[in-house]
């Protein structure tokens, strides 16, 4: 079996297709598929000094970590991971504004509430099982759009009753699960 693809690996595969390009001034990245996939983050993460979205979906990874020198992300995207929490955002909880973790392994969302700025969370297919998590996303006083689909909370309830027990709890939700916020849906 072929050793991970490291961030270092994946820098270097970026900037061969891009000869003309410096990772540092790029404000996209993607390194999603790997093959063989990335199973840690790390500080060489750094170097993508300017960049404003990550792509590091249908990976291997378990933790979020090395981002703090990323000052200017506004988009993450991890979908497809093997991600258990929220630790490790805390370098970037000051310019993060969506967050896109579905398909990975979180029952729990503590940690999420230094995401001052987060406006969008796609969490949509993981483990989160009961209101007492999802009312912690209560403490992300920007959040507008939440896909949540997929979750065994979600997966326990009558579409249109857990729409309005959603709305309920999160009465700033402009967008859930793909749809536009009426504010009847609430009432």
């Amino acid at each position: 079996m072929s050793k991970p693809t490291t961030i270092k690996d994946a820098i270097k595969k970026w900037e061969d297709k891009h000869p003309n390009e410096s990772i540092s001034e790029a404000l996209e990245v993607g390194f999603q598929f790997q093959w063989p996939p990335i199973e840690k983050m790390d500080n060489s993460l750094s170097a993508l000094t300017k960049c404003r979205k990550l792509s590091l979906s249908t990976n291997m990874i378990e933790k979020i970590a090395g981002i703090s020198g990323m000052k200017n992300l506004k988009i993450l995207s991890l979908g497809r991971n093997y991600i258990k929490s929220f630790s490790g955002l805390e370098g970037v909880a000051d310019t993060l504004e969506e967050l896109w973790i579905s398909y990975n392994l979180i029952e729990k969302v503590k940690g999420v509430a230094v995401l001052k700025k987060l406006k969008v969370l796609y969490i949509g297919n993981n483990m989160i099982k009961d209101w007492g998590e999802f009312v912690k996303l209560q403490e992300l006083p920007a959040l507008e759009d939440l896909l949540f689909v997929g979750n065994p909370l979600y997966d326990s309830m009558e579409e249109s009753a857990w729409r309005v027990d959603a709305l309920k709890r999160l009465p700033n939700l402009k967008k859930l699960d793909g749809e536009p916020v009426v504010r009847d849906d609430a009432e």
